[in-house]
């Protein structure tokens, strides 16, 4: 398995997912984490850019996420859909 260069996390209320891919956009993971295990998670990873969604809760995620070495991307709610559109259609669906 690579290494992600850039991880996409859909903050939720108790199951976040996270999608990480290459430099080259391929997929290298999709995963269902609970809040419990988000920081653990990311703190396995390599360093990257880890984009969400900005709302209420994202910020102290950001803050969390940062002190692990990871550079944090808020991403305004009107582009995610664009943006996961996007992502779909780079894997084919």
């Amino acid at each position: 398995m690579g290494e992600a260069s850039t991880i996409g996390l859909d903050v939720a209320k108790n199951v976040f997912q996270a999608h990480g891919a290459d430099a080259a956009g391929h997929v290298v993971f999709r995963k269902r984490l609970v809040r419990a295990k988000v920081l653990e998670f990311l703190a396995r990873q390599a360093p990257c850019i880890v984009a969400l969604e900005a709302c209420g809760g994202a910020h102290h995620w950001a803050r969390e996420i940062s002190k692990l070495g990871h550079t944090v991307r808020l991403i305004q709610p009107a582009y995610v859909k664009p943006f996961v559109k996007e992502s779909m259609q780079c894997r084919g669906g």
